[in-house]
């Protein structure tokens, strides 16, 4: 299959990119350097729908050196690098994936991923395996499972386990330890707030800033905003999570009390509507929308756009709309993941540990599909306790063991 890429002639600096990232992310070095000799996925085909910048590509690169034949294409049109892409396709991975690229184009670049037969399937967000139940149920037959990156994802998978509806096993790798401990809190906490501060060259510290979702994303970039000297508000639907927020030193209120105060939204709950029509007249001029959910759904834009005068781009990944009594809303990355669309989204260091995490899931399923039930499915604890192991080693930190006595103690 050919590759649909912008521009074959930005492969350098993509190059340049993916090698920048492999010296930080020592679990896949280590990974790689194993199993580019015992190739335990010769003969597989491997379709990834993924955010494609350099992290994700050393991870296509890694399977491709391992034995498969991979395809990938990206999981949201705004975060595609399109040197990167080039470069990938230059390192031997079919690629079918274009910045800003439209809806359709969007959708043809699933389809092609499709098209390519694969045995594997690796998923950010649920788009190509939904793709797969619906219409292109053609390609099941020769599916043997997949693996799942996000909470957004894993949530749409769930939904079709509870319906009867799963055709092949899938790992959770989002579920796993060694991913949403860090992954999502760290991961996101950090690379959202890079995505803001990069659109906007504004001071956070000071500011009020309402995160809407209290998970592991939420508490990530709760934290990070704290230590960047805001006053963090959280709006939140689960009890339990707003206990969590209170406890952690955060105010908690509702959206429609949140809206009047705040100057940084920032959505990370994975549903829709959570800022709408009801919010917007009542938020200050200057007020700033962010979204790091996996869909641009979570800011009803068209809402704000009815409500609105005007909408105009004030500078790259901002836009003001301007309300009928003067105020100006902004919004960041038309909605789309902030951290992907105005940055490079995790720190390559985090990465590791997740990207670990999705070789040992999509190893997992290629070693035991036969028996495993079409379902959802998590990792083996050992298998994230390993790829700990791994990280604390290449850094250089030691831990204790436990002694036979006190294992006997702990079991008896």
């Amino acid at each position: 299959m050919n590759s649909i890429i912008k521009d074959i002639s930005l492969a350098p600096s993509g190059h340049d990119k993916i090698n920048w990232v492999k010296n930080f992310m020592p679990v896949m070095a280590s990974i790689e350097k194993e199993f580019s000799v015992s190739k335990p996925f010769a003969g597989q085909r491997l379709s990834i729908t993924i955010h494609l910048e350099a992290k994700t590509a050393y991870m296509a690169e890694v399977f491709k050196n391992a034995g498969a034949e991979v395809v990938v294409t990206g999981s949201n049109p705004l975060s595609t690098q399109d040197d990167v892409a080039a470069a990938l396709v230059e390192r031997g991975v079919t690629v079918f994936a274009k910045h800003a690229c439209t809806d359709e184009e969007y959708n043809e670049y699933l389809n092609k991923a499709i098209d390519f037969e694969p045995t594997l399937v690796i998923d950010d967000g649920g788009d190509i395996i939904s793709l797969i139940h619906t219409k292109r149920r053609d390609a099941i037959p020769k599916i043997l499972g997949a693996s799942e990156e996000t909470t957004t994802g894993v949530n749409r998978l769930r939904g079709l386990e509870s319906r009867g509806e799963l055709v092949f096993p899938v790992v959770a790798a989002n579920d796993a330890y060694c991913k949403y401990l860090f992954d999502n809190r760290y991961g996101t906490g950090q690379s959202t707030w890079e995505g803001i501060m990069r659109a906007t060259n504004l001071v956070v510290a000071g500011k009020n800033v309402v995160i809407a979702g209290y998970g592991w994303c939420g508490k990530g970039a709760a934290m990070r905003a704290k230590g960047l000297g805001a006053n963090v508000i959280v709006t939140e639907v689960d009890p339990i999570k707003a206990i969590e927020a209170v406890f952690d030193g955060f105010r908690v209120m509702p959206m429609k009390d949140a809206a009047k105060v705040g100057d940084i939204f920032l959505t990370v709950t994975g549903n829709k509507d959570v800022i709408t029509a009801e919010h917007y007249p009542l938020m200050k001029s200057g007020a700033i929308l962010a979204n790091a959910g996996h869909f641009d759904v979570e800011v009803n834009i068209p809402q704000l756009e009815n409500l609105s005068v005007s909408r105009k781009t004030v500078r790259a990944n901002v836009e003001e709309f301007l309300q009928k009594d003067g105020r100006k809303i902004y919004l960041l990355a038309q909605g789309r993941l902030v951290n992907l669309a105005s940055g490079d989204g995790h720190p390559a260091e985090i990465m590791d540990l997740s990207f670990a995490v999705q070789f040992f899931s999509i190893a997992y399923i290629l070693h035991n599909h036969a028996k495993l039930e079409k379902k959802v499915h998590l990792i083996p604890a050992d298998v994230s306790k390993e790829i700990a192991e791994i990280k604390l080693a290449a850094i250089g930190v030691a831990i204790d063991e436990l002694t036979d006595e006190q294992k006997e103690y702990l079991n008896s």
